[in-house]
């Protein structure tokens, strides 16, 4: 589907911040793989092989599932700029905070009691 055709063209501002905070999400995508690779390849002795490839292949998947998030999230938010309608509401950051939260919570336990 070819979203410039769809409705009328929004105010060009809004349709550059809607890209600008897609931008957002595929930094916030990209920390998470750079903490993911960093994670595998820069600490060899954190906890047991298993566990750390496991936590690192969890951190690059859920960037993988952002940086598509960030696509649908501005796809829809365009759509309802050109459509005049309002916003999705979403709970996009209520899910990366408790990510955030157990990938620090589970680092944290593995540097207390790991070693």
């Amino acid at each position: 589907m070819n979203i410039s055709r769809l409705g009328e063209a929004p105010d060009y501002r809004f349709s550059l911040a809607n890209e600008r905070t897609f931008l957002a999400w595929i930094r916030t995508a990209l920390g998470f793989l750079a903490a993911g690779v960093g994670l595998d390849q820069l600490a060899p002795d954190f906890a047991t092989p298993l566990i750390r490839e496991v936590l690192a292949l969890l951190l690059c998947l859920f960037a993988g599932a952002l940086a598509v998030y960030g696509y649908l999230r501005w796809l829809n938010n365009e759509k309802a700029m050109r459509l005049k309608e309002d916003l999705p509401y979403t709970r996009g950051l209520l899910v990366i905070s408790v990510t955030l939260l157990i990938v620090a919570a589970v680092v944290m336990a593995l540097v207390l009691y790991g070693g």
